[in-house]
C-alpha cells in the first residue's frame, strides 16, 4: 500500500485550471506538507493559487526542486494535451514527476520518450498495488471513523487529518487512511480507491484497514458523495469496506450544486446522515455521526460562527470548522465521556 519514495522539495504544476477547487492535491501538499513545497508553476488564465512562490522550472530546477507534481485535476482524470511541453520541460532540467491522475503517465508518448531520455522518473500514485480480495464483511477488531460528504472536494480529507491529529496529541493511538492521491502524497501510504476495480473496492478497503487493538481509531478520509450521479458507487464501496463505527458529515457553507455538475443539488447534512446510516447498518449495525465538518473558508468569522452554531442546533451534533476553529468538541464526541467512545 506504499508507492516509490517521491523526492522533495516539490514544484506544485497547476497549468490553466479554470477552478480552484480541482487544485486540491496542491492545496493539500501546500497546507499538510509546507516543508516538502518550494513552489508553484501556473500557465495563464489559472484559477488556483497555493500562495507559493511562483516559479519556471528553470528557476525552480536552480532552487533545488526534484520533483514536479501535477497539483490539479482536469475532467477525466486525463492530462491535458497542452500540458505535455511544460511536463517534458520538467524533466529535461532534471525534476522527476508525481502524478494523481486517472492517465498513466507513462501511456503519454511524450512522456515516456522523455522518462527514458533523461532517466527521471514517473509516480503515478493512482497505480495501486494488487491483488485485493474480494470484501468478506465480517466483523474486525478496532475502532473506524470515515468522513463522508455532501459532495466531492468539501474538505473530507482535511477534516479526517484535523481528527487524526487531534487524536494524536491527546495519546489516543490511531492512524490516518488515505484514500485518494493526494492523501498518498501527502501520508506517503494508502491507495486510490476510485482507480480500484469496483468487485474488489470493498475488499481493497478492508485491507487499508485491517483487525487493530481495540483502542485503536483508523480515521478514514471519505471520497465522494453518496448522492452523486457519477462517484456515489466509490462512495459505497468505501463504506461498506470501512464498516465505521462513527462518520462526520462533511459539508461546505454556501454551496448548493455539486462542483462540475450543475443543475445537480449537493446532499444536505440531515439526508447524507440519513443515507450513511441506512446504507451501513449491514456491515456497522452500531454506526453513529459523530459530528459536522463545514467548510468555511468563503465567510467571514462572525458569519462562520453563525452557520457552525445552526448546524448545531438543527442536527444535536458538534460542528466545527477544522481548520478555523479545531476539532475539540468534535473528538470528545467521538471519544465518549469516557475518552473510549463506549
Amino acid at each position: 500500500m506504499t508507492h516509490s519514495p517521491i523526492a522533495a522539495p516539490y514544484l506544485i504544476y497547476l497549468g490553466d485550471t479554470p477552478m480552484a477547487e480541482l487544485a486540491k492535491t496542491g492545496a493539500g501538499l501546500a497546507y499538510w506538507r509546507p516543508e516538502r513545497c518550494l513552489a508553484q508553476l501556473r500557465e495563464a488564465g489559472c484559477a488556483a493559487d497555493l500562495g507559493l512562490a511562483d516559479m519556471t522550472v528553470a528557476q525552480a530546477a536552480a532552487a533545488g526542486a526534484k520533483t514536479m507534481v501535477i497539483g490539479t485535476a482536469a475532467p477525466g482524470g486525463q492530462l491535458p494535451q497542452n500540458w505535455v511541453a511544460r511536463v517534458v520541460e520538467a524533466m529535461e532540467a532534471g525534476l522527476d514527476i508525481a502524478s494523481g491522475l486517472h492517465v498513466p503517465l507513462r501511456s503519454i508518448p511524450e512522456l515516456a520518450a522523455a522518462a527514458d531520455r533523461t532517466g527521471r522518473l514517473l509516480h503515478d500514485v493512482r497505480l495501486n498495488p494488487g491483488p485485493f480480495p474480494i470484501a468478506n464483511g465480517l466483523p474486525r477488531s478496532g475502532r473506524r471513523v470515515l468522513m463522508v460528504g455532501t459532495d466531492c472536494a468539501v474538505g473530507k480529507k482535511y477534516s479526517a487529518l484535523a481528527i487524526h491529529r487531534e487524536l494524536a496529541a491527546r495519546g489516543v493511538p490511531a492512524t490516518f487512511r488515505a484514500t485518494g492521491q493526494t492523501g498518498v502524497l501527502i501520508d506517503g501510504h494508502g491507495f486510490a480507491i476510485d482507480a480500484i476495480v469496483s468487485d474488489f473496492l470493498a475488499g481493497a478497503v478492508e485491507m487499508l484497514t485491517p483487525a487493530a487493538a481495540a483502542d485503536h481509531w483508523d480515521v478514514v478520509e471519505g471520497q465522494g458523495a453518496l448522492i452523486h450521479p457519477a462517484y456515489a458507487g466509490v462512495s459505497l464501496g468505501l463504506l461498506h469496506g470501512a464498516q465505521p463505527e462513527a462518520f462526520v458529515v462533511c459539508h461546505e457553507a454556501g454551496r448548493t450544486e455539486l462542483s462540475g455538475f450543475p443543475g445537480h443539488k449537493t446532499g444536505t447534512i440531515a439526508e447524507i446522515i440519513e443515507l450513511t446510516t441506512l446504507l451501513s447498518r449491514r456491515v456497522a449495525p452500531g454506526i453513529r455521526c459523530a459530528g459536522i465538518c463545514i467548510n468555511t473558508v468563503r465567510l467571514p468569522e462572525t458569519e462562520a460562527r453563525k452557520v457552525l452554531a445552526e448546524a448545531e442546533a438543527a442536527h444535536g451534533l458538534p460542528a466545527t470548522d477544522p481548520l478555523r476553529f479545531g476539532v475539540t468538541g468534535l473528538v470528545d464526541r467521538l471519544l465518549g465521556a469516557d475518552g473510549a467512545g463506549r
